[in-house]
């Protein structure tokens, strides 16, 4: 017990800053990546419900491309591939080489590639929950399209989505364990290296399941929270 405390410990002698830091590369690479792809995710939807057929395929192929890749092959293209090519532009253009991804930046890109795929899912079905009418009755109002989508339409498509979304948050969470293979220090590299070392995998790997799980009871909490908050005036109506 005494020797667990001690590899647990902060400082020289012990992993738990390893860990912490892990621990923050995590969390911020899942709240990083979040709104990028929420906003892909909408902006997807939209063009799917759009009437140009372009902007339909367009989303259509997207979709289908980053659902149906697994997530490390998407990694390891943005990281790998993605630098590569950029380099061959601005070879060609300016005659040098100058383009680095970080592999925090990489990551962020990757999950949120595939995260907007599966986001625009559920905000496509979002959509099909709000009746005709709802736009008709802003347009009857005088509000502009604009207006209509931002005071109308996002509120009611924001609850509509929450449970779905809710879902993608916790499969993020998790996710963020791929950027290991691509050596962004997050929790489960921090663990790995400290099991290797100390030769306690049972230890490290064990801290890393419960601080996902933690991670995990946080977000369900905090989901339940915003969800009771969306639907604070059903009870009025």
């Amino acid at each position: 017990m005494d020797n667990a405390l001690t590899l647990l410990s902060f400082g020289a002698e012990g992993w738990g800053d390893e860990i912490a830091y892990g621990t923050f590369i995590t969390i911020s690479l899942a709240l990083a990546t979040l709104p990028l792809g929420l906003v892909m995710g909408f902006f997807l939807a939209l063009a799917r419900q759009s009437d140009e057929p372009s902007l339909q395929t367009s989303a259509n192929i997207y979709i289908t491309i980053f659902r149906g890749l697994p997530e490390l092959l998407t990694l390891f293209i943005v990281y790998f591939g993605f630098p590569i090519g950029l380099n061959l532009i601005v070879h060609d253009l300016l005659g040098y080489e100058i383009i680095d991804v970080s592999s925090f930046l990489a990551g962020m890109i990757a999950l949120g590639v595939v995260f907007s795929a599966y986001a625009s899912e559920v905000f496509t079905s979002a959509f099909k929950g709000i009746s005709q009418g709802q736009y008709e009755g802003g347009y009857a109002l005088g509000l502009s399209n604009f207006s209509t989508m931002r005071l109308i339409i996002l509120p009611q498509l924001i609850r509509l989505s929450l449970p779905g979304l809710s879902n993608l948050w916790l499969i993020l969470l998790k996710e963020t364990a791929l950027v290991s293979a691509i050596g962004l220090t997050d929790i489960l590299r921090s663990s790995g290296i400290a099991a290797r070392v100390s030769k306690e995998l049972f230890l490290f790997f064990g801290v890393a399941f419960l601080i996902y799980l933690v991670l995990s009871i946080i977000s369900s909490l905090g989901i339940v929270a915003i969800e009771r908050w969306s639907k604070r005036g059903e009870g009025l109506r």
